[in-house]
């Protein structure tokens, strides 16, 4: 087991998964704190990296596209001091990280976990109930209905048709975007049956965000909707079977030949072991693991 504790947080690494605990330092940013503890399962993770300064480095983890509803709704605009995937290292412990880097790249090796998406979320999302007020409202979501409710600073023109509730089978999309220099942000979902071109600040479906403290836990509730629509693997094949008529009934695969290409991935994985195992990247025993691993399968 690796473990690097830090005012930043502590992340464990216990061989399956990394669990990130965010720190209590004041300098945690709100979203994480609100979200708490992370467990990370180890086919999720495309990569990490350690990078070192001169007064401190920072861990950081990639995750496979895909893997995580927060990510794909905040569409990668998560920063420090809110993205949970980041850890702040002290000079002090340079070797624990890179010791605890070793380890998940290690066991990525072994594992044979690929870098590239996944057509399904690998994280739950946020735990429900959930509600946050920012901007020009506050939104609530209780894992089946989304409940937008307005304030003072709300436009007439939204305001005036009251709380809007909206199903969560009837949600198509949701994003949160941050508030950029003079660019405001928002939280807005995208409503079946109910297009609109209109901006945040006059869509019933969106709550205008300013950028202020609490704009970051919208993109709790942005995450806990987008963990219970169709991932956006499904959504986009979905998408493109109905844009393509099929012309006939797709031909089935023997079981045989699918027997085979398994059979030769795996004989592929063999080689691939020994390769490295001959350039000194595994010592005999990781590679006397992993080897007998594969030939179970075979």
């Amino acid at each position: 087991m690796a473990e690097i504790l830090q005012k930043d947080g502590t992340w464990v690494f216990d061989g399956d998964a990394l669990r990130l605990t965010p720190g209590r330092d004041k300098g945690v940013g709100l979203l994480r704190k609100e979200l708490g503890e992370l467990v990370v399962p180890l086919g999720a993770l495309a990569g990490i990296s350690f990078e070192q300064g001169k007064r401190g480095g920072r861990l950081r983890l990639r995750l496979r596209d895909g893997a995580d509803p927060l990510l794909h709704a905040t569409g990668g605009r998560l920063t420090e001091p809110h993205d949970p995937y980041q850890l702040l290292v002290e000079s002090d412990r340079f070797g624990v990280a890179e010791y605890l880097v070793d380890e998940v790249r290690h066991a990525l090796l072994l594992d044979g976990v690929p870098a590239g998406p996944v057509d399904a979320f690998l994280l739950p999302g946020p735990a429900v109930p959930l509600s946050f007020a920012a901007g020009d409202g506050t939104a609530s979501f209780d894992g089946e209905q989304v409940r937008l409710e307005w304030n003072w600073k709300t436009e007439d023109a939204k305001a005036a048709a009251g709380t809007r509730v909206i199903r969560v089978e009837d949600v198509v999309g949701v994003e949160w975007q941050p508030a950029v220099g003079l660019e405001n942000g928002h939280l807005r979902f995208t409503v079946r049956h109910a297009p609109t071109k209109a901006p945040p600040k006059y869509d019933p479906n969106a709550v205008e965000l300013w950028g202020f403290k609490k704009d970051p836990l919208m993109a709790l509730v942005a995450a806990a909707v987008q963990a219970r629509l169709s991932h956006p693997a499904t959504a986009a094949g979905d998408a493109v079977r109905a844009a393509v008529p099929p012309s006939g009934p797709e031909p089935e695969i023997p079981a045989a030949r699918a027997a085979a290409d398994d059979h030769d991935a795996l004989l592929r994985r063999l080689r691939e072991l020994g390769a490295l195992h001959r350039d000194g990247v595994l010592t005999d025993e990781e590679f006397t693991l992993a080897k007998q691993a594969v030939l179970r399968r075979l």
